[in-house]
């Protein structure tokens, strides 16, 4: 058995590329669109593991309400700096629901409300203005 892709439904395609792109650092792999049934699959991964992809599904026209996607659970990305890491989100307007006080672990929620877990490659040092700031919404 190998492992391929955990897909996500988006409404917004280029809300969704700036969060996981510009915010998180992923890499589109490969799009395919279906006009027939009126979809578009985006393939995305982190630059260290191209095998293990991110599929963000656009349902052209698409009403239906994915609701908090508090039953999904969350995806999870190590990264090489998680202050470097909040603090371009941050700037980019996304709120660090859970911020990294202990240097090594925070979440923030996709533009869809997927929960996104970042850990620290090992650990850094606490360090202000994380160290003291609080919880913010759910994750």
């Amino acid at each position: 058995m190998k492992y391929l892709h955990t897909m996500i439904r988006i409404r917004d395609i280029d809300a969704s590329l700036r969060f996981f792109c510009e915010g998180l650092g992923l890499k589109e792999n490969r799009r395919m669109e279906n006009a027939a049934g009126k979809y578009t699959l985006i393939f995305l991964a982190a630059p260290e593991t191209p095998e293990a992809e991110v599929e963000l599904t656009y349902n052209w026209g698409s009403t239906e309400d994915y609701g908090s996607a508090r039953n999904f659970g969350h995806l999870a990305f190590r990264v090489d700096d998680i202050y470097a890491t909040c603090a371009r989100l941050q700037a980019m307007g996304y709120t660090i629901n859970r911020p990294p006080r202990d240097g090594h672990m925070a979440f923030v929620r996709s533009p869809d409300l997927i929960s996104i877990e970042l850990l620290q490659d090992g650990q850094l040092p606490a360090q202000e203005p994380w160290a003291s700031m609080p919880n913010t919404g759910v994750w």
